[in-house]
């Protein structure tokens, strides 16, 4: 198989008062605290969830 490109999320924000389908979101890209990082195959579907909360989740390089 060849290598799959994967991508880093960091949580930057918290789910405290946000919308239910916000915090929805963040549980299904395994994102549960502030500052966890996890690393996911780079999808459409995965770039989809972050363009949804962007001002709670960043990119990390490297």
């Amino acid at each position: 198989m060849a290598d799959k490109k994967t991508i880093k999320i960091k949580q930057i924000g918290s789910p405290i008062r946000r919308p239910e389908n916000q915090r929805k979101i963040l549980i299904g890209l395994g994102l549960n605290k502030m500052h966890k990082v996890v690393e996911l195959q780079d999808t459409p579907e995965v770039r989809g969830a972050i363009k949804k909360v962007p001002h709670m989740v960043e990119i990390v390089e490297g």
